[in-house]
């Protein structure tokens, strides 16, 4: 690949004169993390691109087809996919607090076999980033296929065009600051407007009861629910993608600069700790939203759907929820329905530029293809690969139209990241955390029930593709 940071003699001068670098903490940037829970809202940031992030087409459509094929009766595996996962992104942004870096550099200081001077897992990272380049094509048709349906005097390729487009337009310049702005406000609309249709239904013939709830929740699972459950598990809640963006949002935000340079004194320790406090906050924070929509639609689709034995595919499923809304309460309902689907489906796009042109940067660092290592190298990096990015997704779905097989194929390959996000969560918690920072003996035990738990769906994912 042509090396996108040509070497800039004027650099130094530069960097000498612009603000602190996220990416190599110092001194000057130290500060104690706020004590209290209000000062400690206010630091809140990379949770909400996540959950931008995750709330997309695996809860728009895949969620909502769940509950459209088992009913109410799967609704715990729902839940428990939410929380069980969220060790393992604990386990990355601790990394990122203590250590500064980044992700892709990160995995490239894990011992192990290398190639080319490359650690392994970059390498198989980047084999299965063709099957993800068609996932995000399948998150640019669905946009374009619901703004179609909202306005058909444009069809679909050019509507797909324009969502690339205004996905570039946004991200380009890199701001942290816009990106978490935009995520929160793409966040509060999606879940206002969800929300809002779930208490819409409350008032049809197709209102959801306490015992449809309690049965729910009774932890029990028909036979025939098995294979859709194990399903539900990969695609719901935080995945291997989403764990590893986390760490660069983590850094932007300033958790590891306001740590410093670990120099192992007591004092360090009580900052990381500090901040290591926050980010679980922000997590949790994080995990509360995505939760609460993925329930929501999937409610919707087993309210909806599942008595009338509709499951609709793909994103056939947005057209048969937005008749069923239009049919029980009129077309007003249709529309609010249809922008929460909108901002479902593009937040997915407009995060994953975002975290896409900051990994594949801090990636092709690693290989040497690139510069990625100060403000403007790294800022003209982004601003190359967010607008290269959007236009490989248009023109993957452009050219396939196959929007929900590209997302089940990006599906497969993540499956397989997830067993390298276990092994390297398993790295930084027993081999690299500083025993200063050594966690509670209960996180412990969350941390190997996420492990074993997503090394067994994993393994059901790839056997399924197999």
């Amino acid at each position: 690949m042509e090396n996108l940071n040509p070497p800039n003699p004027e650099s130094p001068v530069v960097v000498a004169t612009a603000a602190p670098d996220p990416y190599r903490p110092s001194l000057e940037l130290i500060k104690s993390a706020p004590t209290t829970l209000a000062g400690q809202l206010r630091h809140l940031g990379p949770g909400f691109i996540l959950s931008a992030a995750i709330v997309g087409s695996g809860e728009l459509v895949a969620t909502t087809a769940l509950g459209a094929k088992a009913g109410f009766v799967t609704l715990w595996v729902i839940l428990i996919s939410c929380f069980m996962k969220v060790t393992l992104q604990l386990e990355f942004g601790k990394n990122a607090i203590y250590t500064g870096i980044p992700t892709m550099q990160a995995l490239n200081r894990l011992p192990g076999l290398r190639i080319k001077g490359t650690h392994w897992t970059l390498w198989l990272w980047l084999s299965l980033q063709g099957l993800k380049v068609l996932q995000v094509g399948g998150i640019v048709g669905g946009v374009a296929i619901v703004l179609h349906m909202s306005f058909p005097v444009l069809p679909t390729g050019i509507w797909a065009a324009l969502s690339a487009i205004s996905a570039a337009l946004l991200i380009y310049k890199g701001y942290y600051k816009w990106v978490e702005k935009g995520a929160l406000l793409m966040i509060m609309v999606f879940t206002a407007l969800i929300l809002l249709s779930l208490l819409m239904l409350q008032q049809t013939d197709y209102a959801i009861t306490s015992a449809q709830l309690t049965e729910g929740l009774r932890f029990s699972l028909p036979p025939a629910a098995v294979g859709v459950a194990l399903g539900a598990f990969g695609i719901t809640g935080v995945g291997g993608d989403e764990i590893m963006y986390y760490n660069y949002w983590c850094i932007e935000k300033g958790y590891a600069a306001y740590v410093g340079p670990n120099d192992n004194s007591p004092a360090w320790a009580e900052r990381a700790k500090g901040w290591i406090r926050v980010m679980y906050l922000d997590a949790l924070c994080s995990m509360v939203v995505y939760t609460t929509v993925t329930a929501a639609f999937y409610l919707l689709g087993a309210s909806l759907l599942h008595e009338q034995g509709q499951v609709p595919d793909g994103y056939g499923m947005i057209e048969a929820l937005s008749r069923l809304f239009t049919a029980t309460l009129g077309p007003e309902a249709k529309v609010i329905f249809m922008i929460g689907a909108f901002f479902v489906l593009y937040s997915t796009l407009f995060t994953a530029n975002a975290s896409w042109a900051r990994i594949f940067g801090d990636a092709f660092g690693q290989f040497g293809w690139v510069r990625f290592s100060t403000p403007p190298e790294r800022k003209r990096v982004i601003a190359v690969l967010a607008w290269v990015f959007p236009a490989l997704w248009c023109i993957s779905f452009l050219f396939l139209q196959v929007p929900v097989l590209m997302i089940l194929l990006g599906g497969a390959a993540t499956s397989v990241l997830l067993i390298v996000v276990v092994w390297a969560a398993w790295q930084f918690r027993y081999h690299q955390l500083p025993a200063s920072l050594k966690p509670t003996r209960f996180y412990d035990v969350c941390f190997w029930i996420s492990v074993l738990s997503i090394l067994g769906v994993g393994a059901y994912g790839i056997w399924q593709v197999l």
